[in-house]
C-alpha cells in the first residue's frame, strides 16, 4: 500500500479539481478537528484501528465495496458530481479511500451503459456542439454558393427592384387598398341598427354576406381590370382576405353575443368558465381597434401591454428591413435564374424537370423561411407592439410537426384559430361529421389561396387550389404514419419533404411558366 504522503499527492490534484469534492474535504476536516478536541488521542486510535480494519476488508474484496466518495453528501452535490460526467463511484475523499480506487485491480466497468449516438441515449445528449458544425458547415457553402453564383452570373439586382416607374401604373390598386375601410365601417352601422332594434335579424345576416362578398370581389375585379405587377396584386388580395376574415369574425361573434343576450344563465355560465365579460356591446372604438390588431378573431376586450418599448420597435424594424433585403437578394440572384431556365415541369423532360425543383428547392426554401420571420415574428410582432396587443402566440413550433395537421395547427395561428371559431366547432355543432368539417376548412383555405396567386397573376389553373386540398390525404397519410411507427422524425421528415422539397418549387415552377406563357400570347 502506498505511503500517506505518496497519495495525498496523488489524490490532490483530482479533487482540486471539483468544487464540490473540495467543499466536502473541507467539511470533513473540520468534523476531524472537532472531533480530536473533543476525545482526545485515545478516540482518534480507536477511529483510525475502524477505519483501518474496514479498508482492510475492502482490499480484500478487490476494493469493490470501497467507501463511496459522496458518503455524507447531499442529493444536490452528488447530482451535481453527475452532470459534470464523474462517476461518484470508487472516488475517495480520504488517502486510504483513494488508494483502494486507483488499484490496478480496481473494476473499471461496474454496470451496463448506451453509448451516446445509441438509439436509446441519443435524445438524452447533448447536440450543442452538433448543432454549432452544422451553423458553421451552413455558412461556409452558402458562402462558396454566394461567390460561385456572384462569379458565373455577376450581380443580377436590378436597380429598379423596388420602387420605379412602372409601379406608378397600380395606383388603382392602391386606391382600392386605401378605400377597403369603408366595408368595416358599413359592417359596424349594421351592428348598430341590430343594437338599437332598427332591423330584424335576418335582415343584419343578409347585409353582411352582401358586404362581406363585396369586400373581397372589388379587389378581385380592380385587379382583372389592371394589367398591375403581381406582387402589388398579392399585397392587395392580402389585405382583402384579411379584411374578410375580420369582418366575419366580426359579424358572427356580434350575432352570437346577441343570442347570449337572450340566455341570462348561459351568459353567466360561460363568463366564469372563461373569466370574461360577456356584455353586449357596440361601439366604434372597439370595431376600429380589431381591425388594426394583429387578430382574425373579434372580442370585445383584449389583454393589452402597459407601454410600448419604443427601442425594441426599432430593433425589430432594423431586422425586418435586412431580412427583407436578403429575401430580395435571393429571388433575384437564384429563383430568377432558375426559373428562366427551365422548362415547363409537365411538359419537358421528366429527369430535367426532377433537376430544376431539386435546384430551386434550398433557395425557395430560404425565402419562404424568411417570409415567414419577417412576418410571422417581426412585423406582427412590431403591429402587436404598436397597438399593445398582449396575446402573440402568433405561431408556435411548427417546425416540430410530426404530422401535417400539426403543421397546418401550428405554423398559422390566428387562422388556425379563426378557422376552429368559426368554422370547425360550428359545423360540429351543426352536425356534421368531423372529417366533413376537416375538409370544408381545407376548402376554404385552397380558396383563398387560389384567390391570392391566381388572381393577380390572370391565370386560373387552380395550382394552389389543388396543393391545399392534397393536404387532406397528406393528413391522413403522415397521421397513420405516425401511429405506426410511434416515431416524430418519419413524419417531420415527410413533412419537410412535401413542403419545401417538392410542394413549394413545383408550385412556383407551374405558375411562372404559365404566367410567361400567358404575357407571350398577349404580345
Amino acid at each position: 500500500m502506498a505511503s500517506p504522503l505518496t497519495v495525498d499527492n496523488s489524490c490532490s490534484t483530482a479533487v482540486e479539481t471539483h468544487p464540490t469534492l473540495r467543499r466536502r474535504i473541507s467539511m470533513h476536516a473540520v468534523d476531524t478537528q472537532f472531533d480530536s478536541d473533543s476525545s482526545g488521542s485515545a478516540g482518534n486510535e480507536s477511529r483510525f484501528n475502524h477505519n483501518e480494519s474496514s479498508d482492510l476488508a475492502g482490499e480484500g474484496r478487490g476494493g469493490i465495496h470501497a467507501p463511496s466518495a459522496t458518503d455524507g453528501l447531499s442529493s444536490q452535490e452528488d447530482t451535481e458530481i453527475k452532470d459534470k460526467g464523474q462517476t461518484t463511484e470508487g472516488i475517495r475523499l480520504d488517502a486510504s479511500s483513494v488508494a483502494i480506487a486507483y488499484r490496478p485491480s480496481a473494476p473499471a466497468h461496474r454496470r451496463n451503459r448506451e453509448s451516446c449516438l445509441s438509439s436509446d441515449a441519443i435524445f438524452k445528449q447533448s447536440h450543442a456542439g452538433l448543432f454549432n458544425l452544422c451553423i458553421v458547415v451552413l455558412v461556409a457553402v452558402n458562402s462558396r454558393l454566394i461567390l460561385e453564383n456572384l462569379m458565373k452570373y455577376g450581380w443580377l439586382i436590378r436597380s429598379d427592384f423596388w420602387f420605379s416607374s412602372k409601379s406608378l401604373r397600380d395606383w388603382p390598386l392602391f386606391m382600392c387598398c386605401l378605400s377597403l375601410p369603408i366595408f368595416p365601417f358599413a359592417a359596424f352601422l349594421v351592428e348598430k341598427m341590430v343594437q338599437k332594434n332598427r332591423i330584424p335579424e335576418w335582415v343584419a345576416v343578409l347585409l353582411h354576406i352582401m358586404i362581406t362578398t363585396t369586400e373581397i370581389f372589388y379587389p378581385v375585379i380592380v385587379i382583372l381590370w389592371c394589367d398591375s405587377a403581381v406582387l402589388s396584386g398579392v399585397n392587395l388580395m392580402l389585405c382583402a382576405s384579411i379584411g374578410w376574415l375580420k369582418l366575419v369574425s366580426y359579424a358572427h361573434t356580434n350575432h352570437d353575443l346577441r343570442i347570449l343576450e337572450k340566455s341570462l344563465e348561459k351568459k353567466e355560465e360561460l363568463s366564469r368558465y372563461w373569466n370574461v365579460d360577456y356584455s353586449y356591446d357596440v361601439n366604434f372604438r372597439s370595431m376600429a381597434y380589431f381591425m388594426v390588431a394583429p387578430t382574425l378573431c373579434y372580442q370585445p376586450n383584449y389583454p393589452r401591454t402597459p407601454f410600448i418599448r419604443k427601442g425594441w420597435v426599432v430593433r425589430q424594424v432594423i431586422k425586418l428591413i435586412i431580412f427583407t433585403g436578403v429575401m430580395g437578394f435571393i429571388i433575384e440572384q437564384y429563383i430568377n435564374p432558375i426559373v428562366r431556365n427551365s422548362q415547363h415541369p409537365l411538359k419537358g423532360d421528366l429527369l430535367y424537370a426532377i433537376e430544376r425543383v431539386l435546384k430551386l428547392s434550398i433557395p425557395n426554401l430560404y425565402v419562404w423561411l424568411c417570409m415567414f420571420y419577417c412576418f410571422f415574428h417581426l412585423w406582427l410582432n412590431i403591429l402587436a407592439e404598436l397597438v399593445r396587443f398582449g396575446d402573440r402566440e402568433f405561431y408556435k413550433d411548427w417546425w416540430n410537426a410530426r404530422t401535417v395537421e400539426e403543421y397546418w395547427r401550428m405554423w398559422n395561428v390566428p387562422v388556425h384559430k379563426w378557422m376552429v371559431r368559426h368554422i370547425y366547432f360550428p359545423c360540429l355543432r351543426s352536425g356534421i361529421p368531423k372529417i366533413i368539417a376537416v375538409i370544408i376548412a381545407f376548402v376554404i383555405s385552397a380558396v383563398f389561396h387560389e384567390i391570392c396567386i391566381g388572381v393577380p397573376c390572370h391565370i386560373f389553373k387552380f395550382w394552389a387550389f389543388i396543393s391545399i386540398i392534397l393536404q387532406v390525404p397528406l393528413v391522413i397519410v403522415t397521421k397513420y404514419l405516425q401511429t405506426k411507427f410511434q416515431s416524430s422524425m418519419v413524419g417531420n421528415m415527410m413533412f419537410w419533404c412535401f413542403f419545401c422539397i417538392v410542394g413549394q418549387p413545383m408550385c412556383v415552377l407551374l405558375y411562372y411558366h404559365d404566367l410567361m406563357n400567358r404575357k407571350a400570347g398577349a404580345n
